[in-house]
C-alpha cells in the first residue's frame, strides 16, 4: 500500500500533464482547420504555431527563474486553466490577430505549468528516471490524443467548437488540488530546502540545451507539416494525415518509457546518442520512401526523438543542481518552444518550393544533436536530498 501511495502523485501529475500538453498537440492539429476554413498558406497557417512557441519561449526560464526562489504550486492549476482557455478562444474570431493573440494565451499557460511541474515530479519521483519518464509519458498522451480530440470536435463542425476543447483544463486542474495537498503534508517539516551539492556545469548545460533545441525543431516541423504531408503522399486522404500526426505523437509515449528503462540499465548520455543516431534514418524514411512505409517510420522517428525527452530534463537538473527550476524551464519549456519560431521559415519554404523540399533540413537536425551528445559528460550521482529535499541526511529512505 506505501508504495502505491508514493506513486499517486506521479500518477496524477502524468494524467495532469497530459492535459497541459493535448494544447500543445492542439495547435498544429488545428492547422488544417484553419487552412482549409480560412485559406491560410503554409506559411500565414505556421505563424499559428509561431505565436504559440514566441511568448512560451521567454516565459518559461523566467518562470522557472521565478519557482527556484519561490515554490509555486499553485501555478499548477492556474496554469492549465489558461492553457485551455486560449486554445478554447481560438476558432471563435476569423480575425487572424485575435487567433494569434489566444493561441499565444495558451502557449503562456503552457509556459508556466512546465517548470514548477517538473520540479514537483522530481520532487515526487526522488531523482528516479523511471518514475520522470511516467511524468513525460502524460504529456506525450496528451500530444498523440491531442489530433483525435481536435478532429472529434472539428472534423464533422467548423471552428466554433473549439470552446468544446476546454474540457481537459478542467479535468487537469481538478487533479491538481490533491497534489497540491499530498505536496504540502510532505514539506510540513522544514521551511527551508537545502540546496543540493555539486557545482553547476554551465558548458554541458549549453551544450545540453542546444541539443534539444535541434529536437525541437525537428519535432515541431514535423507535427506541423505531417498532417499535409501525408495527405499529399496519400491522394488528398484526410484520415492519412490524422493517423500520421497520431502516431507522431503516440511514438513519444512509447519513446518516454523507454528511456526511462535504458537510462536504469546505461548511462542517459549513451542513451540518448543512440536514440538521435535512431532518428536521422527513421527522419530520412518519412521523407522518402512511399506508401504506408512512412507511417512506420513516422513512429520510429517519434520513438527516437522521444527516449531522451525525460533524460534531458534530469540531465539539465543535474548540471544545474543550484537552479532546478531555471533548468526545468529551459530543458523542458524554452528550448522545445523555439522549435516554433523555425516553422514559419519552413513554410516560407514550402509556398516557394514544396512541401517535401521544405522538410529535407530536419534530417539534419539528429545529427547535430547526436554531435553534442557526443561531447557531454554523464553527471555524477546527486546525494538522495538533491531529488527529496524534505529529508534530512541521516532520515530512511521512505521506499525501503
Amino acid at each position: 500500500m506505501g508504495r502505491v501511495r508514493r506513486n499517486i502523485p506521479i500518477s496524477l501529475l502524468a494524467v495532469g500533464h497530459a492535459c497541459v500538453d493535448v494544447y500543445q498537440g492542439s495547435v498544429a492539429a488545428l492547422i488544417p482547420f484553419f487552412v482549409a476554413e480560412r485559406d491560410y498558406g503554409y506559411a500565414v497557417a505556421s505563424g499559428i504555431v509561431l505565436a504559440a512557441s514566441l511568448l512560451s519561449s521567454v516565459a518559461q526560464p523566467l518562470f522557472g527563474a521565478l519557482t527556484d526562489r519561490w515554490p509555486m504550486p499553485w501555478l499548477l492549476p492556474v496554469s492549465t486553466l489558461l492553457g485551455g482557455l486560449g486554445i478554447a478562444l481560438s476558432g471563435l474570431s476569423g480575425s487572424y490577430g485575435l487567433t494569434l493573440v489566444f493561441v499565444a494565451v495558451s502557449g503562456i499557460g503552457v509556459a508556466a505549468y512546465h517548470p514548477e511541474s517538473a520540479r514537483v515530479a522530481r520532487l515526487a519521483s526522488r531523482g528516479s528516471h523511471s518514475a520522470m519518464s511516467w511524468f513525460s509519458l502524460g504529456g506525450n498522451i496528451g500530444f498523440a490524443l491531442a489530433p483525435l480530440l481536435v478532429s472529434a470536435v472539428i472534423g464533422n463542425g467548423s471552428l466554433r467548437w473549439t470552446p468544446v476543447l476546454v474540457l481537459p483544463a478542467l479535468v487537469g486542474a481538478a487533479l491538481c488540488v490533491p497534489v497540491l495537498r499530498m505536496l504540502a503534508r510532505s514539506q510540513a517539516g522544514p521551511s527551508k530546502t537545502p540546496v543540493p551539492a555539486g557545482a553547476d556545469d554551465v558548458a554541458s548545460f549549453v551544450k545540453l540545451s542546444l541539443a534539444v533545441v535541434f529536437r525541437s525543431i525537428v519535432f515541431t516541423g514535423l507535427s506541423t507539416f505531417i498532417f499535409l504531408y501525408a495527405q499529399q503522399r496519400m491522394q488528398g486522404s484526410a484520415t492519412a494525415g490524422t493517423v500520421a500526426l497520431f502516431l507522431l505523437f503516440l511514438g513519444g509515449a512509447v519513446g518516454s518509457l523507454l528511456g526511462g528503462s535504458l537510462a536504469n540499465r546505461y548511462d542517459r548520455v549513451r542513451v540518448s546518442r543512440w536514440s538521435y543516431l535512431l532518428s536521422i534514418a527513421a527522419v530520412t524514411g518519412v521523407i522518402y520512401l512511399p506508401g504506408p512505409a512512412m507511417f512506420l517510420f513516422v513512429a520510429l522517428t517519434s520513438a527516437g526523438l522521444y527516449v531522451p525527452f525525460s533524460l534531458q530534463v534530469t540531465l539539465g537538473q543535474d548540471y544545474l543542481p543550484s537552479r532546478v527550476g531555471t533548468a526545468s524551464g529551459v530543458t523542458l519549456g524554452l528550448t522545445v518552444s523555439v522549435g516554433g519560431l523555425v516553422s514559419p521559415l519552413l513554410g516560407y519554404l514550402a509556398d516557394a518550393t514544396s512541401l517535401r523540399t521544405a522538410l529535407l533540413p530536419l534530417i539534419a537536425m539528429p545529427a547535430l544533436s547526436w554531435l553534442l551528445f557526443r561531447t557531454l559528460p554523464e553527471p555524477a550521482a546527486r546525494p538522495p536530498q538533491a531529488a527529496a529535499p524534505a529529508r534530512q541526511d541521516g532520515e530512511p529512505r521512505a521506499d525501503r
